[in-house]
């Protein structure tokens, strides 16, 4: 088998098993896990930089600030989709997390069509409409917007179309962001523990390990799809993202025991037709270049 794809497997099913690490952090605010998934991800960054001796790339920030300018932003992004998964998988929508990153790639598309002014054909704009069509039955449904799916869809498309134009790789651009939060998320645990609320400076050393554990938990499926994106067609490594959301949906479900009723699995039912009509879509436009080429 190609290493590309043991990698990028590999990466795309530890992130779907992330719920299992956050509920054992169930005891700790969102907020102070977030903070130490940046100031332990920044850590292990630095160390593997050190290693491997690449500062080469420190220069392009000196010369252009703007570029730092966009790793801040992107920043901020990663920040919103990191903190809305943990609160969510701690309070019980595992389910509606994985229907964000189901929607995820087509809310891609979406951007990039109103941002870059790139093109859909028609059977693409019908696939973005029937999966917003799902989002809308759940909605009226269900009875509520899924603000989580679409927070967490929102957020990382912004942050994947940020990050698809910096000039920095995912190892060297991870080290910027978790730089950019480093020293907000110091001062935030610093004043939870002058208020005395700090879960790490309360604990013992089981709940501190785990939380130190954030930063290779963060690090190392990033690394995994780095080595994967690197090695394997880009529509292969489309395809390979839904296993994310589904490893998700069945811990949700099947482990977690959230509801998983009639009128959400038709509102997901709508959203994998508009993934599989995309993904059909993509893979006949495929083969019929490849018989004409």
């Amino acid at each position: 088998m190609n290493p590309g794809v043991v990698y990028a497997l590999g990466a795309y099913t530890l992130w779907g098993l992330f719920p299992l690490y956050f509920k054992l952090l169930h005891a700790v605010p969102a907020m102070q896990i977030l903070a130490h998934r940046m100031v332990w991800s920044l850590l292990l960054v630095l160390g593997i930089l050190i290693v491997l001796r690449r500062w080469s790339w420190m220069k392009l920030l000196r010369e252009q600030p703007a570029v730092l300018a966009r790793f801040a932003g992107s920043a901020l992004l990663l920040a919103t989709n990191w903190f809305t998964y943990i609160w969510s998988v701690n309070h019980g929508h595992v389910v509606e997390a994985s229907l964000g990153y189901y929607i995820n790639p087509l809310m891609n598309v979406a951007l990039g069509t109103v941002l870059l002014h790139e093109r859909l054909r028609p059977a693409q704009w019908a696939a973005v409409g029937v999966a917003a069509l799902g989002v809308v039955w759940m909605t009226t449904e269900v009875g509520h917007v899924p603000w989580i799916a679409l927070v967490l869809a929102f957020s990382f498309a912004g942050y994947s179309l940020l990050r698809k134009t910096a000039p920095l790789g995912s190892l060297e651009g991870l080290a910027v962001e978790t730089a950019v939060l480093f020293p907000l998320a110091l001062a935030y645990l610093g004043w939870e523990s002058a208020q005395g609320h700090n879960v790490f400076a309360a604990s013992g050393w089981d709940m501190r390990w785990l939380l130190v554990a954030a930063g290779p938990v963060t690090t190392i499926p990033l690394l995994l799809f780095a080595a994967g994106a690197r090695r394997i067609p880009f529509s292969l490594l489309g395809i390979l993202q839904y296993l994310t959301p589904t490893v998700l949906l069945i811990l949700g479900v099947w482990l977690y025991h959230e509801p998983f009723g009639a009128n959400r699995a038709i509102g997901f039912g709508l959203v994998w037709a508009g993934i599989g009509l995309y993904l059909a879509e993509g893979l006949f436009k495929l083969g019929t270049r490849r018989a004409a080429a």
